[in-house]
């Protein structure tokens, strides 16, 4: 499925549900795609990985999810989706949520805001409608004075502030090594 922003109703932040399985997440309102770009991060990810799946084009994907939401708006979240998988003729649906998306403020070494991401992913199986797999990624790039329990993450970063896409690529490399069917 094309990856959806899901933005707060106040464009600085506040809580939002995810609207397939209700998980809260703080979310912020953002400029830009990032949901794209979250996409395309897990397209990469499922290449890199040698993946043994067939991946429908997002413009067909996206064109038949419009097609059916709009005939169906009353119509719950998980059954769009479920509905769209068997026009489709697969297996499964992969949906992604992206919750923020925030571009660090300063340079590589100093910082007046850090980057931060939040995304969330569901595999379906369309056959009974089964949430197959569920992961999700947060987090806001800290110090290592802050929390010296992420060492590992800032000897990875070489001590230098992320971007958000950085960040996401860590997070999403993070999540999809649990993703169903990749080694």
């Amino acid at each position: 499925m094309p990856f959806q922003r899901i933005a707060p109703d106040d464009a600085r932040g506040g809580a939002v549900r995810c609207p397939l399985c209700g998980v809260i997440f703080n979310a912020v309102g953002v400029a830009g795609t990032p949901e794209r770009d979250i996409e395309s991060l897990f397209l990469q990810q499922l290449d890199k990985n040698n993946r043994k799946f067939n991946i429908i084009s997002g413009d067909r994907v996206a064109g038949i999810y419009r097609r059916v939401s709009i005939a169906a708006p009353k119509v719950p979240v998980r059954q769009v989706m479920l509905d769209v998988g068997r026009e489709l003729g697969v297996e499964g649906v992969v949906v992604g949520y992206v919750y923020r998306f925030q571009e660090r403020q300063g340079g590589s070494y100093a910082v007046v805001q850090p980057a931060s991401v939040a995304f969330e992913l569901h595999l379906l199986r369309v056959e009974d409608g089964a949430l197959v797999w569920r992961a999700h990624f947060d987090k806001t790039q800290s110090s290592l004075m802050e929390n010296l329990l992420q060492w590992t993450s800032f000897y990875r970063e070489r001590g230098k502030w992320v971007t958000a896409e950085e960040l996401a690529e860590e997070g999403m490399e993070q999540t999809l090594k649990a993703f169903p069917g990749l080694p």
